[in-house]
């Protein structure tokens, strides 16, 4: 018969089985994993996924940096291009991270939407297809991008330039992904006059609630004095760490708040989503059987189908 454990055994014991996950629950069967990298990668291209009756143009944004506006724009780009959506990257960001996780080139001299919202160059003329990914376009940003909030002040209808480039672009799209700057600047009013849908990534953590109302607010503005289809469709949590209890409490908050416009599909935190950009990929393609990628697959499975049912999510 076993010694009886002491008070501090038990104590250590019982915090490990609530915060530690299991190697199971970690590190799935090689055959599940595998399964799931056939599955997320799709290399039939028959459309599992269902496309929209009419282009779907998301701007993602959140002025708070760090919640993973980027790694969501990317992933949920290649999720839907793989699974026979055609997609289009509008990189809006002047660090151009959305073009370097699509590997795309986006160093001084290339032509970027920049050309296109001061210069009028068309946005055909700037978008690339990403290497590997069929049906998906990216139109990178540069760092020539950084002045145009300057540039963009004396600019006539300086708000709508994005919309009338998209809606110039010759190409049927199923989506738009416009990743937005971490900020509440005129690059971002460009992309909420643009965008018919909002799409908010809120990092499982205190401080990514604050804020929020600030956006809300400014997103209300646009829908009052420049594009009043404009609606706050998705709320996609990121970031999520279950081994804590402030994760559970910030999804309580934000489903209890936001109601059905937040998805079931939770991005959890997941080093190979961390990994993928240095390698110029999306964790879709980098480790299409992590926990990661699972996750992005089910938010746009998720997306998809909030499309069809409702012709917005």
């Amino acid at each position: 018969m076993a010694p009886e454990a002491t008070p501090e055994e038990a104590v250590t014991d019982a915090y490990v089985s609530r915060e530690t996950p299991t190697r199971e629950e970690d590190d799935p069967p090689l055959a599940m994993e595998a399964l799931r990298a056939v599955q997320i990668l799709n290399p039939s291209g028959v459309i599992t996924m269902p496309r929209p009756d009419h282009t779907r143009i998301m701007c993602v944004a959140n002025q708070k940096g760090g919640v993973g506006k980027t790694t969501t724009t990317v992933n949920l780009a290649v999720a839907l291009a793989l699974h026979g959506n055609r997609v289009l990257v509008v990189d809006l960001d002047p660090q151009g991270n959305a073009s370097t996780g699509l590997n795309v080139p986006h160093h001084a001299g290339i032509p970027d939407v920049y050309d296109c919202l001061i210069d009028n160059v068309p946005l055909s003329d700037v978008a690339q297809a990403v290497e590997g990914i069929p049906n998906l376009w990216c139109v990178p940003a540069t760092i020539d991008l950084a002045g145009a909030e300057i540039e963009l002040v004396s600019v006539v209808a300086r708000e709508s330039r994005l919309s009338r480039a998209i809606a110039a672009h010759p190409g049927t799209f199923d989506y738009v992904f416009i990743d937005c700057p971490p900020s509440l600047g005129l690059l971002t009013v460009n992309a909420l006059v643009a965008a018919q849908e909002v799409l908010i990534p809120i990092q499982c953590e205190y401080y990514a609630l604050e804020g929020l109302n600030q956006l809300i607010n400014n997103i209300n503005l646009v829908r009052q004095h420049l594009n009043p289809t404009l609606d706050v469709s998705t709320i996609l949590l990121t970031m999520y760490d279950r081994r804590t209890r402030l994760a559970d409490a910030v999804e309580q908050d934000v489903r209890n708040h936001f109601g059905d416009k937040v998805l079931r599909a939770v991005i959890p935190r997941n080093v190979r989503v961390s990994e993928a950009p240095s390698y110029g990929q999306s964790v879709m393609t980098y480790d299409p059987g992590s926990r990661g990628a699972t996750s992005y697959f089910e938010a746009a499975q998720e997306i998809a189908d909030r499309g069809v049912k409702g012709g917005k999510a």
